[in-house]
């Protein structure tokens, strides 16, 4: 080995060769050489051949350790050439097998090239995996293939030293810039993108992909150039992000044309044909996401499993629905083993990182247990008034991270106000949409997100969060709810928390319960049956019929029914009565609420006299148990009013005074008050005033519309009223556009089928009869009969009732034995479904008896209509006008028969 002048020359297994002023160096092995430089130290291992000319250093290994007190190493480079144009630095991740061209992209284009000046930069953002890369790396392909770049550089933008290293290394390539530096040469890039005067222009295009930190890019951002163009992909919104003039698009999701055409060329690439309607059915399953529907596809494909098997019970289904759909089974589960189209992480991880993220963001550690709440809620819209409800504030604090607090203390409260920026930090990570300007759904984060969340989450977890959402929900109820929208939105909220936990709720079913009497407050009866209905058979199922909510769940569902069916409503009131006393004995507050809905729907059923007389027991019993000023028996207290038949000028003065006290308790919107004071105003009208009522109705109105909406079931029912006092005043025109306006917006948000809607079609009808239109109302009557039968039922009391209308003006048009027979067969009919002594029956018993009277039978006419007379007067007692006009009928029916003296009664 030569070693003429050399500084160091050192071998171990290698051969090393040094000319005069070089170094060379292959390995150091034992104690330094006596010749070697006093104080010098060369560690080198993994050598081999090393050669250095005039000016230069080999070496051939790893070189651990230099230190000499005399010893300077200097390494010189051959100077480099920069890279000609056009030139790429950094690899572009490859195009997708089933890659969708999107409207992004077009907007991308558009956004970067309008106007022909480019903007000084794009911010794609949105959700993880909902293709951002994709997008920009087709662009930036895009854009190199079409000749319109000089320089591209795709950086890895994840952490700040990846966005360095990247920079480096084209400053190294373009710029000459030191390799041993990188910071400098990172530097010396940026300053080189710079426009120079009298220079060649470059047009340069720089990619920043996955940022995950704005502060990551303090620096280092691109400068303005009418030539370049700066691309940056993110999950993160931060103002930071687009300022200095960068533009945002947000990446959302596929729509279903594109998710559904993704899966066929996907799915077609392995010869797989699958049926549009599942493909559709998967797609809306998946939420629309990309990264979801790729994993899918490869899934689907590796597994060898068809993507539904309809008639398959869920236990036998292979299928990839099936699966997904399993609750005990997590989202992992249904990820492949090998990811497809080079993906870093599986769905179910694809959002942790951004998870960990927002939990350190200010304030820190409240973004996870905020996503563990919203996991449970509706995907498409949650309140803010739920997540930052007094039980959300006390989940947060009770497992916040992040507190370096002492486990043992009382954990420190949180507000409103962190709350709200808890969810901001979740909307910076894209894991959440935060719109605060839009509270009622202020919060919207994608089911697979949810899912995810709830994957993580050990069972005792998951029922605890569960049982704190329906808390949240039911803190941020509203007693009254006057704004029908946030009312819809937060039954969406508990029929998605019964989806993500019924068994959970089963312990503490108020939410399900305020739910259901939600849907009956807003006049969905239909909707509000099923609801009781499924609620009762679950509490029934999961706690027993003797439990209280049990008991309630079938208190309501019996009041729901009884909207249609009074008298079914009593007889099933009776039972449930029975059973509260036998469980919670006399005094209990349901069993004493339970005797005053009995009592409201026996005067429904017409025994206004019965009604009201258990509403006065009812009085002395409340008040002896509960007080004066207990809300039940001030709710008594108004219910007795409304069924006492006194003078009605005396009843009106009582109205008043129970009013007074009432306000007192109740508040003056509250809803019990509302109606007190129409029942009032119908008192008025019943003493004569029907102007006065229809003007005290109208202020009644007024409150309504603003405590309760213009569109809640109580001020659709004094709309009703206004128009009878109206008309009753002689205001038929003005009464009747009243009623036809009603009409229109009960069927609007009522429902065609809802109990009232039919009812305010049966009233116009038989007004529009009084006024002469017999024709226009018998059109009425008969669409009315289709309806009734469709929605209630053929053997329902207002459908027969309806029926006998229709036969009795319909008679007039047919001979009398037609007539007798059709009245005949209703009769029969109304005796097995109502019984001999109800209202319809003894109406249609009185038209048989008259046309049977027409048809030659006066004799045994006359014995129907002392049976008839004897059960009216029993029934509806001396003085209804059925009664009365049945004694007119029996009257007339014996003089015509030479029978002297009245009718007996």
């Amino acid at each position: 080995m030569e070693d003429v002048d050399a500084q160091v020359a050192v071998t171990d297994s290698g051969n090393a060769a040094a000319a005069a002023g070089a170094t060379a160096v292959t390995g150091y092995r034992g104690p330094a050489p006596a010749d070697a430089v006093p104080g010098a130290r060369v560690r080198v291992s993994g050598t081999g051949d090393a050669h250095a000319t005039e000016g230069g250093l080999a070496n051939s290994g790893y070189i651990h350790q230099v230190s000499a007190e005399r010893l300077t190493m200097v390494q010189q480079r051959a100077p480099r050439e920069p890279a000609s144009w056009p030139h790429q630095v950094g690899v572009i991740p490859s195009r997708a097998q089933s890659f969708q061209h999107r409207a992004e992209a077009e907007r991308l284009r558009v956004a970067v090239e309008g106007g022909g000046t480019a903007v000084l930069g794009q911010v794609l953002t949105g959700m993880g995996g909902v293709g951002k890369t994709q997008l920009a790396a087709d662009y930036a392909c895009t854009a190199w293939d079409n000749g319109g770049l000089d320089v591209l550089v795709w950086v890895t933008a994840s952490i700040r030293s990846s966005v360095v290293t990247g920079y480096a290394q084209a400053g190294v390539e373009l710029c000459q810039a030191d390799p041993n530096n990188p910071e400098q040469a990172a530097q010396t890039f940026l300053a080189w993108l710079t426009p120079k005067t009298g220079a060649k222009p470059c047009r340069w295009l720089i990619a920043l992909d996955d940022v995950a930190d704005p502060d990551d890019l303090h620096g280092l951002w691109p400068p303005a150039s009418p030539y370049g163009r700066t691309l940056v992909t993110t999950r993160r919104r931060d103002a930071a992000l687009t300022g200095e003039g960068r533009r945002r698009i947000e990446i959302g999701l596929f729509t279903e044309a594109e998710a559904v055409a993704y899966l066929v060329a996907s799915l077609a690439a392995h010869g797989r044909r699958e049926p549009a309607a599942q493909l559709t059915t998967l797609v809306s399953d998946l939420g629309y996401l990309p990264l979801a529907l790729a994993q899918a596809a490869a899934y689907i494909v590796d597994a060898g499993i068809p993507i539904d098997c309809p008639g398959c019970t869920r236990e036998q289904c292979p299928s990839y629905r099936s699966r997904l759909a399993d609750r005990a089974a997590t989202l992992a589960d249904t990820a492949p083993d090998r990811l497809p189209d080079e993906q870093a992480l599986p769905l179910a991880a694809a959002w942790s990182l951004s998870i960990d993220r927002a939990d350190i963001l200010r304030p820190a550690g409240l973004a996870r247990p905020m996503l563990q709440l919203a996991a449970m809620l509706d995907a498409n819209g949650i309140p803010s008034s739920v997540l930052t409800s007094p039980p959300a504030l006390t989940h947060l604090a009770a497992h916040r991270t992040f507190t370096g607090q002492d486990p043992t203390e009382e954990p420190d409260p949180v507000s409103p106000l962190d709350a709200v920026r808890a969810l901001r930090a979740l909307h910076r990570l894209s894991l959440i949409d935060h719109t605060p300007t839009t509270p009622d759904h202020a919060v919207r984060v994608h089911q697979l997100i949810q899912r995810a969340t709830r994957d993580t989450l050990i069972p005792t977890q998951h029922d605890q969060i569960a049982r704190t959402s329906a808390d949240a929900l039911i803190a941020a109820w509203p007693d009254i709810e006057r704004d029908t929208d946030l009312a819809q939105i937060l039954r969406a909220n508990v029929d998605a928390l019964q989806s993500h936990a019924e068994a959970a709720l089963w312990h503490t079913p108020e939410i399900l319960l305020r739910s259901a009497r939600s849907l009956l407050e807003a006049g969905q009866h239909s909707a509000a049956i099923a609801s009781w209905n499924r609620l009762h058979s679950g509490v029934l199922e999961h706690r027993g019929p003797d439990d209280l909510y049990t008991l309630l769940s079938r208190g309501h569902l019996i009041g729901a029914q009884g909207e249609s069916d009074p008298q079914g409503a009593v007889d099933a009131y009776e039972k449930l009565l029975a059973d509260g006393e036998r469980v919670f004995g006399p005094d209990h507050r349901f069993t004493l609420t339970t005797r005053s809905r009995l009592a409201g729907y026996q005067g429904e059923a017409g025994d206004e006299a019965g009604a009201a007389a258990l509403y006065e027991e009812l009085l002395n019993h409340v008040e002896r148990v509960f007080g004066p000023d207990d809300p039940l028996t001030v709710a008594t207290s108004l219910q007795l009013f409304r069924w006492l038949t006194k003078d009605p000028i005396s009843d009106r003065d009582a109205g008043r005074r129970v009013l007074e006290r009432a306000l007192q308790v109740l508040g003056p919107d509250h809803p019990d008050i509302l109606a007190h004071r129409s029942n009032i105003a119908w008192k008025q009208g019943e003493a004569g005033d029907a102007i006065g009522a229809a003007a005290t109705l109208e202020e009644v109105l007024s409150d309504q519309e603003r405590a309760l909406g213009s569109h809640h079931p109580k001020t659709f029912h004094t709309r009703f009223s206004i128009a009878h006092w109206r008309r009753s005043a002689g205001d038929v025109t003005g009464a009747a556009g009243i009623h036809e306006r009603l009409l229109a917006d009960q069927e609007r948000f009522l429902g065609l089928g809802h109990p009232k809607t039919l009812a305010s079609r049966l009233d116009l009808a038989r007004w529009r009869c009084l006024a002469g239109d017999v024709t226009g109302a018998l059109g009425m009557y008969e669409r009315l009969l289709a309806d009734q039968e469709r929605f209630l039922g053929p053997d329902h009391p207002d459908t027969l009732g309806t029926r006998g209308i229709l036969a009795r003006w319909q008679s007039w048009t047919t001979d009398a034995a037609e007539a007798t027979a059709t009245y005949k067969q209703l009769l029969e009919l109304m005796g097995q479904v109502l019984g001999p002594e109800h209202p319809y029956t003894l109406a249609t018993s009185d038209n048989f008896a008259t046309w049977q009277s027409r048809c030659g039978g006066e004799a045994g006419t006359i014995g129907m209509y002392e049976q008839l007379l004897a059960e009216q007067e029993s029934v509806l007692g001396l003085d209804h006008p059925l009664t009365l006009a049945t004694r007119s009928n029996l009257t007339f029916r014996r003089g015509e028969a030479g029978q002297d003296g009245p009718a007996a009664g």
